[in-house]
Order: C-alpha cells, then sequence, then structure tokens
C-alpha cells in the first residue's frame, strides 16, 4: 500500500489564544517587576542586611602595645606582627577532607582537631593556633581548607631574655600585662584595637575591605630608668656568683644616687619570656622588690647614724668590746674574736656586734627608732612596682634591749634589697632619701629634691668609716676598685627557718658606694645561701660588687679619684725640690 505524503496547512491561532499567551506574559513581568521592587525599594534594608550578615562583617584591627626601652632607648620589649589560625567549624564541617593535612601541619592528632570541631559546632569563630610563624601562616593558607583563615596579630617579643625578665615581666597571649613592668603599666603600654568592616568569601577569608570604623592607637611606649649596657654587666658578674658558689639565688640593684633612678636590677634565678614553658613562680618574681631578708652587718652603719646624730658619739670615741662578748638580758651577743678597744670608726672597720650594741643601747630607744622609720624601712619605695614589700620592724623592740642590740646588726628587722640600696644611696647623697625611680626622669628634673633624714656631716662621717672597711685590711676587700675610693659594708646573716636561725646556711651581703669621697651610685648585692664552703659577704659578694662598678665607672665617665689624690701628692712633693 503506497503511502501518501502530505502537509498541514499554516492555521492561524484563534484570537482568544494569543491573548491569554499575552496576559500570561504580561502576568509574569507584573510578578517579577513587583519582586524586584520589593526587594529593591520596600524591603532593600532586609535583604541587604541579610546579605551583609553572609559576607560582611566588622572585625577588629590589632594595635600593638608601646615598647618598653632602656634609658639610652635600647628595647627590652617589643611587639611583632604574627598570623594566628582561626577556623569557622560550621563551615569545615561541610567538607572535612582536607583536616587530616591541617592536623599535620599544626602537629595535632587528626581526630583530636576533628573532635574540638564538632565540639564547637554551633560557632562561627575558633582558634586553632595563635603566634605561628610565618612559613607555617603560609603552608596553611596555601592548604585552602574549608572554614580556615588568617587573622593578623601581634606577638610580644624581649630581646634580652632574661637578663631583666624579673623586672620587665611579660604580657599574656592576648597582650595583657601579667608581671613587672608590663603590668604596672599596663593600661599606658596597651593600644586600642581599631574596627573596620570586610567582605569574606565563602571560605570566611577576607577579601576586600569596606569601610575603616576607628582606626587602631598603637600603645605609648615606656622608658625606664635602666641602662642596658649595665643590666647586662651585672647580670654576667652576678650570675658568675650565684655559678660559682653553688648559691640558690641572688639579687643585684644598682641606684643613681643623685636621682634615685634603678640603673641596674637583676634576680637569680630567672626565665626567658620568650619561652613560656620557663614561667615559673621562683623564677618570674623580682626578688629586690619583693622579698625580704635580714640586712645583717650591713645594717650597722644606719644604725651608727642614729647614734652620731645625737651628738653624743663621735667617730673618734672608745668602745670597750672585750672580751669579744656581752649578755644582754640572759642572751649572749658574740664579735668573731675579741676585738679589744675600739674607736667608733673601728666598730665598722672591725664589724663588731658587741660595740654597735653598746652604742645603740646608750642612746634613747626612740631616736633608734625614727632613724629606720627615716630611711624607710617597714614602708615600702613607693616604685611603684607590682607586688613590692614594705618588710618588717617591729615597735615592740624598744622595750627589749636585746632586740634593739639585735637590730642595730640587723637581726629583727627585715628589709627588701631594694630598700638597703636607697638607704646606702641617702647615705652617698649627704643624708637626703630620694624617691625610687624605675623610669628614667627628664634631665630638668636633676637633681631630684629628696627628704634630708641626717646631717650632711653624718653622712660623711659614716662614708669615711666604710673605707675603711674596704681597705687592704678590711673585711670587705674584695670590693676594691682599681683607682676609685669605695665606701661599704660587708654582711654574713644566718638564714632565719621554721624553729629559729640555721647554723650552716647563710646570706651573704655587700653594700657600698662609689666613689666614696664623690659618690655616684649605691649598690646592693645579695646572695641567697652560698653552698661551696664559702658564706662570707666579703668573699662571696664583695667582688660581684668590684666587678659591675669597675664597669659602671667606665660606662659613665666617672673619672678616678685615687689617681687625682696620686698626682696631687706628687706635684707637692716637687714643689719642695724632691725627686717626683
Amino acid at each position: 500500500m503506497k503511502l501518501q505524503s502530505f502537509k498541514l496547512a499554516d492555521k492561524p491561532l484563534a484570537p482568544w489564544r494569543r491573548v491569554a499567551v499575552l496576559c500570561v506574559f504580561s502576568l509574569c513581568v507584573m510578578a517579577l517587576s513587583t519582586r524586584a521592587f520589593d526587594m529593591q525599594i520596600v524591603d532593600s534594608d532586609f535583604y541587604k542586611h541579610q546579605g551583609d550578615a553572609r559576607q560582611l562583617r566588622v572585625v577588629s584591627i590589632p594595635a600593638h602595645r608601646g615598647e618598653i626601652l632602656d634609658r639610652n632607648g635600647e628595647p627590652f620589649a617589643v611587639s611583632t606582627p604574627v598570623n594566628s589560625i582561626w577556623i569557622n567549624p560550621q563551615q569545615a564541617l561541610q567538607n572535612t577532607s582536607k583536616l587530616p593535612q591541617l592536623a599535620k601541619l599544626l602537629g595535632v592528632n587528626s581526630s583530636a582537631l576533628l573532635a574540638r570541631i564538632q565540639k564547637h559546632s554551633k560557632r562561627e569563630f575558633l582558634y586553632l593556633k595563635r603566634h605561628v610563624s610565618p612559613e607555617l601562616a603560609e603552608k596553611v593558607r596555601q592548604l585552602n581548607v574549608a572554614g580556615v583563615a588568617l587573622q593578623n596579630e601581634y606577638k610580644r617579643y624581649y630581646p634580652s631574655g632574661e637578663v631583666a625578665a624579673n623586672v620587665i615581666g611579660f604580657s599574656d597571649i592576648d597582650d595583657n600585662g601579667q608581671e613587672g613592668i608590663e603590668l604596672a603599666f599596663d593600661d599606658w603600654l596597651k593600644g586600642l584595637p581599631g574596627k573596620k568592616k570586610v567582605i569574606r568569601d565563602r571560605l570566611g577569608r577576607a577579601f576586600d575591605d569596606v569601610e575603616r570604623i576607628r582606626a587602631a592607637e598603637p600603645g605609648k611606649p615606656v622608658t625606664l630608668s635602666l641602662d642596658k649596657r649595665l643590666q647586662y654587666l651585672t647580670y654576667r658578674a652576678l650570675k658568675a656568683a650565684v655559678l660559682k658558689h653553688n648559691a640558690v639565688a641572688g639579687s643585684a640593684v644598682v641606684m643613681d644616687i643623685h636621682t634615685g633612678e634603678i640603673l641596674a636590677m637583676v634576680n637569680l634565678p630567672s626565665f626567658n619570656a620568650n619561652d613560656r614553658s620557663q614561667l615559673r613562680a621562683e623564677a618570674t618574681r623580682n626578688r629586690a622588690v619583693t622579698d625580704v631578708f635580714e640586712p645583717g652587718s650591713t645594717m650597722k652603719p644606719i644604725s651608727l647614724a642614729a647614734a652620731l646624730e645625737t651628738s653624743r658619739w663621735k667617730p673618734y670615741y672608745k668602745v670597750e668590746t672585750a672580751p669579744g662578748y656581752m649578755k644582754v638580758q640572759g642572751n649572749m651577743i658574740r664579735d668573731t674574736r675579741n676585738h679589744g678597744t675600739l674607736d667608733v670608726s673601728g666598730v665598722i672597720a672591725k664589724s663588731s656586734n658587741v660595740g654597735i650594741s653598746k652604742i645603740m643601747l646608750a642612746i634613747d630607744p626612740e631616736l633608734q627608732w625614727e632613724m629606720y622609720q627615716k630611711f624607710g624601712f617597714g614602708y615600702d619605695t613607693g616604685s611603684g612596682f607590682p607586688g613590692e614589700a614594705s618588710g618588717r620592724t617591729s615597735l615592740s623592740a624598744l622595750q627589749n634591749d636585746f632586740e634593739r642590740a639585735s637590730m642595730a646588726f640587723g637581726y629583727g628587722i627585715s628589709v627588701t634589697p631594694l630598700q638597703l640600696a636607697r638607704a646606702y644611696a641617702a647615705l652617698a647623697a649627704d643624708g637626703v632619701l630620694r624617691p625610687v625611680s624605675f623610669l628614667k626622669l627628664d634631665d630638668d628634673d636633676k637633681p631630684v629634691q629628696g627628704e634630708r633624714i641626717m646631717k650632711a656631716e653624718t653622712a660623711q662621717a659614716i662614708r669615711k668609716m666604710m673605707q675603711k672597711v674596704v681597705s687592704p685590711e678590711g673585711t670587705g676587700k674584695k670590693a676594691r676598685v682599681a683607682n676609685y675610693s669605695i665606701a661599704g659594708k660587708t654582711g654574713t646573716v644566718h638564714k632565719f627557718v621554721a624553729g629559729g636561725y640555721a647554723e650552716d646556711r647563710y646570706l651573704s651581703v655587700f653594700a657600698g658606694i662609689a666613689p666614696a669621697e664623690k659618690p655616684e651610685l649605691a649598690m646592693v648585692v645579695l646572695i641567697d645561701e652560698p653552698r661551696n664552703g664559702m658564706h662570707f659577704g666579703g668573699d662571696v659578694a664583695a667582688p660581684v660588687f668590684s666587678t659591675v662598678m669597675t664597669g659602671a665607672m667606665r660606662l659613665f665617665d666617672v673619672p678616678p679619684d685615687r689617681i687625682a689624690r696620686q698626682k696631687l701628692v706628687i706635684n707637692r712633693t716637687s714643689a719642695k725640690g724632691d725627686p717626683a
């Protein structure tokens, strides 16, 4: 059967169908226009907010912490820019394929990382690792893990390591001061973070800044009174002594007697704040400010000041110390040997406990007490250093002759190394006690006004007596500095333990002034419990003073006073016609 081809004829659409099609298209256009009008005009704020909520974020602009500088502008603490790694758990859990690689980079177990992310699955921000190296930050960025991004922050760095750590202190990972100067001046050092709006991509990474809401304000710098050169010198000398004598700890303080500025302060054990694993309580505290001790014989010049101020005693008056011991209220006070009859100067030079006891018991108790108060014992120095101790003096000792005598040679009274250094600075400053400062003072503020606590003649007389201590025959001869006159006093103290004083545990102390005739610096050295057989302050602590002051005289261009005096003698001899 043959099929016949045929062609359908084009038939025009019925008029009603054309109208229907046009109506449908018109309705669609109207619906779309209405929706567009609604989105662009009526509800534009709503949809803009929804879009911003998904892409636009207000983020913090980090502000670096202020620098801590020494008096010459050398840094003790600086802040450097670093990256921290964070994650959006909600986004990360949508694609976990790269989490094992991320865990390997971070040095953590992949299962533990996943469990941590799942634990915080409702959060949009979670730190994975703070303050990472630039190399690690770049590797994480290239890995391109969903929800993982980098955040700019600042990390605190301490160029001097443990040399000044006990003074400078440290800040935590969020840049809040925790100890030392970092804590004391936290409000000043801390910056104010800024704010800005950014657009983030689907992985949470910011790729465009939209608006800066508030600029970041960096913290203000703090310029300390410390001299980094002298700080290093003091640190080396003190550490060498602590190691040599196998000591438990040590402290040293160097003070400018004209201003009260702390030029060096070192404590051992110390720590390196760049390595947070070293942060232990016994290493982080500033012992020179927070720890008290009984000063022993270094208290004798201060006690003697009270006696000389009464005018009842003069440096050349005689004191009988034979037979080398005396009984006071049933308690025995002893010297190392029988010194016989000494003048008042000899009491200091020979460090006679019997001699100083007899002198102090011959004056009114109130005068002794008032002198200790004038020197600031029993009160903190007002330095503002966190945790500063005030020491202890006993008012009840006025009623007990044995306690009065004991306090005269440094037992029954407790002080900090800083307090003792300030007291010796007052002796060096002709009897003017000045405020202590950890901050560098303006040149306009020098010399600093202080409080006169004794006559200048009294302070000068005591310094002359203390020069005999550092003479070739004195107990502090190892504190001598070539070509300079030195005044000082040794101290060897039995450590106080539960139940009394230990017979075989000591504190070795030396406090001194350089130069003695035109003083510039005062220094205190404390070595806690030397354990290699030597324990006298003249053997253990005095050499540290000598080493530090030898360097300090050179650093500060202090002219030698012994050479000048020797030249004067030679010139006078030549003028008489004798051979020079």
